[in-house]
């Protein structure tokens, strides 16, 4: 890597890092790093996986006291989002740049539109009460599962989709279903890169630099997020996310 690289991860690094602390959507800044840095679109989404999961971490230890108490209502949803995540980064591994470059204009564009109404499906899927019918607990399983496919696969704004898919299985208050999406959100992350790893996509100088600037990043996002605008830091990362759509939709 050349020094101005260098300092181009970083500064992705330590934005993705402060904006997953605050809104998410850290993704679309170290793709593009990793993309402008000469990678191939399908290693650079690779090495951005494995380079915030780390980072990530740090949503769930936020939430260590509910996820003690949770962990049985956890486990079945923890396993769909463990294997789902591995079946997402697998498929990945195996299609290949060639099949994965042309999916990469369509896979920011649903991310985008996922933070974009990011409020309104928060808002329309707070836990449901009990009493539901065993068919909306099974098509609720079912998001999951899909969801953590895409997870493996890419996983910009998969949070959002889990935590719609666990207001329909899950009986729990608002904090401990996202304690819940968050922890699995991490499971499915950890499997992931697991998988990219072994797939050799993941270029290591690309991604220490990374997993260094975001985890900084990350610390200080916790502080800057009680005082930041989160509205105004969406906006911006939609405006972001559909700026690299139509960029890669012209290239």
């Amino acid at each position: 890597m050349t020094l101005f690289q260098i300092v181009v991860l970083a500064a992705a690094g330590f934005a993705a890092g402060t904006v997953n602390a605050i809104a998410g959507g850290g993704t679309f800044a170290t793709f593009a790093a990793l993309v402008a840095c000469g990678l191939p679109t399908l290693d650079a989404n690779a090495t951005s996986a494995v380079a915030l999961t780390p980072a990530n971490l740090a949503s769930v230890a936020a939430y260590r006291a509910e996820l003690r108490t949770l962990f049985p209502r956890m486990l079945p949803i923890a396993i769909i989002g463990l294997l789902g995540g591995a079946i997402g980064a697998w498929l990945l591994v195996l299609i290949g740049d060639g099949g994965f470059r042309p999916l990469v204009p369509w896979l920011l564009l649903t991310a985008t539109l996922l933070f974009a109404f990011s409020d309104r499906i928060r808002a329309a899927t707070r836990p449901l009460p009990q009493g539901r019918s065993p068919v909306a607990t099974m098509i609720g399983f079912a998001v999951i599962a899909l969801a953590a496919i895409y997870g493996g696969f890419f996983g910009a704004g998969v949070g959002i989709i889990m935590l719609a898919a666990l207001a329909v299985v899950d009986h729990g208050d608002y904090h401990e279903t996202n304690a819940i999406k968050n922890m699995v959100a991490f499971l499915i992350q950890a499997i992931a890169s697991v998988v990219l790893i072994g797939g050799g996509l993941v270029h290591w100088p690309h991604a220490i630099v990374t997993i260094v600037a975001a985890s900084v990043g990350g610390y200080f996002g916790v502080s800057v997020a009680r005082r930041a605008p989160v509205k105004m830091i969406r906006a911006a990362v939609v405006a972001v996310g559909a700026a690299l759509t139509v960029l890669f939709f012209l290239k």
